[in-house]
């Protein structure tokens, strides 16, 4: 799939087939995540991994949006880790890069996913610090929920010209 397809025709999904994924796909994915552009190169992330099925059902019940967990295959948390970080503050910034990375990938590899935000909302970090018993200066910034699909989206126009300006506002 060429990159600007991928970029545009990838979709949230949240129904998945029950195939497993291999492990070597999710290394490929991480892989991809790990090569995401972060501020002075620092790349502040770390990723838990989660294919455990009790886990994921447990996750899908904690997270307001991640019923979809529970049909899973694996999911992803990022997480920002302030110690790796140069510039302060931009460990949201950079995780949010390795998240799309995660996101595209999946989707050039055939697979589903879906970004089910963490961070800034406290009582969901909270939630996820609880569940994977994360570091203080470790921050839970995005959940992924990935499998193959079980339903195809469309693409939708969302190029709006009046939306970019020249040169000014």
């Amino acid at each position: 799939m060429e990159i600007q397809e991928a970029i545009l025709t990838r979709r949230s999904i949240r129904k998945y087939t029950g195939k497993k994924i291999s492990e070597d796909l999710i290394t490929a994915i991480l892989r991809a995540a790990m090569y995401a552009p972060s501020a002075m190169n620092q790349q502040p992330w770390h990723f838990i991994v989660v294919d455990d099925s009790t886990l994921l059902k447990k996750l899908s019940q904690i997270h307001p949006y991640g019923e979809m967990l529970s049909d899973a295959c694996f999911g992803i948390l990022v997480c920002g880790d302030e110690k790796l970080q140069l510039t302060k503050d931009y460990w949201p910034v950079d995780c949010s890069n390795a998240t799309q990375n995660i996101l595209l990938s999946t989707h050039g590899y055939g697979l589903g996913a879906v970004w089910l935000g963490v961070y800034p909302r406290e009582e969901r970090m909270k939630d996820m610090r609880n569940v994977f018993n994360l570091p203080g200066h470790v921050h839970p910034f995005a959940l992924i929920s990935l499998g193959y699909p079980a339903e195809k989206k469309p693409m939708p126009s969302r190029f709006d010209p009046q939306r970019v300006h020249k040169n000014k506002w």
